[in-house]
């Protein structure tokens, strides 16, 4: 591909000058809102009026100026598998985290039914104040187990979880270390904490080694912060490397295994099983029960010291409602299932090295993907990707966009999640017209100037 095609059929300074003047659209439009007396005596409509609002209201005008529907949201009629229906019509689906299939699996259902019976469909307060539920008790142990620490604690969202642990283990005498790719949960558990924050370049043990060496001497405690399984680029850290990193400068190592959970491994035990190491590779072991467990929530896998403490004085866990009890019971099910089945891991992980060697032998650009469950397809365009994924929704495949401000402009893509359960026709399919509908969104031309003017209207 020309370095012209890939700007849509533009070249590098055309597509700069309508983009600088699209950009003064754009600021013309966003304006700091009147002062409130000046507007109305209602709070609401100075908020209407804040760039953020207006902002957004550009963005939806420019995606209807540009022909391209709105791709979230969408209201799926059942259980979201390799197939999924919206508004009556069935689509292949390459938009979930139920990486195993074990959402809707008949003893998962059962599980949480049971639960249901017998404690019903809450806690009803915090674990703290309500007291515990043999549930919850059972699946913090389980977990630990499963990440050979002596403790866990589960928490009621996956997101707050890294925010309240982060945000109340580290103050502002200390130093957090973030590769660039990063969660955002854990970037706003850093804010929280008001540590000093540094951020390496993706996967660059080098850099984070030159950061720390640097900048550790200076600061109380310090934390080092990877992803086990990068949910945008599908991508592993050198987890051997990091751990020996933070071992040398006497800081902690959390591993958010969010997506590695029932990925990575022979038998899906996550990011430790993959290099052959066990749970005192990392002194914090995030996990999430919305993938792979088909439930809800997040938990910490740590030292038990550790795990009390964060018992008693986690924002997210003492204030917050304990885990529903079915959520707790389908977890444990799910956790039985990747126990029993590890044939469902080399299912899912055949399939994602199906889809991205057929993608790079189509062409696509597939990033740093390394073929376990996530395979992004890098459009280098917001405007491409949604284009591309409004034309494979028409043509019955349901993935999402993902676009500035998520990731930088030149790294939009579409996400596709794969698993155990899609079949190798459905992947061959998606390749072929994901392969045809690319060459046909690249070839179309973008015509800034005139969105830019018409915006401005």
């Amino acid at each position: 591909m020309t370095k012209e095609e890939s700007n849509f059929g533009l070249s590098q300074s055309e597509r700069t000058r309508l983009l600088d003047r699209l950009k003064g659209s754009l600021a013309g439009a966003v304006k700091r809102p009147a002062p409130l007396s000046a507007i109305s005596k209602d709070p609401w409509e100075a908020f209407a009026q804040s760039d953020s609002c207006r902002q957004m209201d550009i963005i939806r005008r420019a995606s209807a100026i540009l022909g391209i529907d709105n791709p979230y949201f969408r209201v799926h009629d059942g259980i979201a598998g390799p197939e999924t229906v919206i508004d009556g019509k069935s689509y292949l689906n390459f938009s979930s985290y139920n990486y195993l299939g074990f959402n809707g699996h008949p003893r998962v259902v059962a599980a949480a039914k049971a639960a249901i019976d017998r404690y019903g469909t809450s806690c009803s307060a915090s674990r703290l104040v309500a007291g515990e539920r043999p549930l919850h008790r059972e699946l913090e142990e389980r977990l630990a187990r499963l990440h050979k620490t002596e403790d866990c604690v589960a928490f009621v969202s996956g997101h707050a979880t890294n925010v309240t642990v982060i945000g109340n283990l580290l103050g502002k005498a200390d130093l957090i270390l973030c590769d660039s790719a990063i969660h955002n949960s854990i970037q706003q558990g850093a804010q929280l904490a008001g540590a000093r924050r540094l951020v390496f370049p993706h996967n660059d043990v080098a850099a984070a080694e030159r950061l720390l060496a640097e900048h550790r001497a200076r600061c109380g405690n310090a934390l080092v912060a990877v992803e086990g399984h990068y949910s945008m680029d599908g991508d592993v850290p050198d987890l051997p490397a990091f751990s020996a990193l933070a071992r040398r400068h006497g800081a902690w190592l959390l591993v958010d295994e969010a997506h590695a959970l029932g990925v990575l491994g022979a038998r899906g035990r996550g990011t430790a099983e993959h290099f052959g190491l066990d749970g005192s590779a990392a002194d914090l072991w995030m996990g999430t029960l919305s993938k792979t467990f088909a439930g809800c929530g997040g938990y910490m896998a740590c030292r038990h010291r550790v795990a009390e403490f964060l018992r008693y004085s986690s924002p997210g866990f003492v204030y917050s409602v304990g885990i529903p009890p079915p959520v707790a019971a389908a977890a444990c099910a799910a956790l039985d299932l990747l126990l029993e089945e590890p044939e469902r891991v080399a299912a899912l992980n055949a399939n994602a090295q199906a889809f991205l060697d057929g993608a790079r032998a189509a062409g696509l650009d597939t990033g740093s993907s390394q073929g376990f469950a996530i395979v992004p397809i890098m459009l280098g365009s917001s405007i491409a990707a949604a284009r591309l994924s409004a034309a494979l929704f028409r043509r019955g495949i349901n993935v999402q966009p993902i676009l500035y401000p998520a990731v930088p402009e030149r790294a939009a893509r579409l996400r596709f999640f794969l698993s155990s359960e899609h079949r190798r026709e459905q992947i061959d399919t998606t390749l072929a017209i994901v392969t045809e509908e690319t060459a046909k969104v690249r070839a179309l031309k973008v015509d800034f100037a005139a969105v830019a003017a018409m915006l401005s209207r």
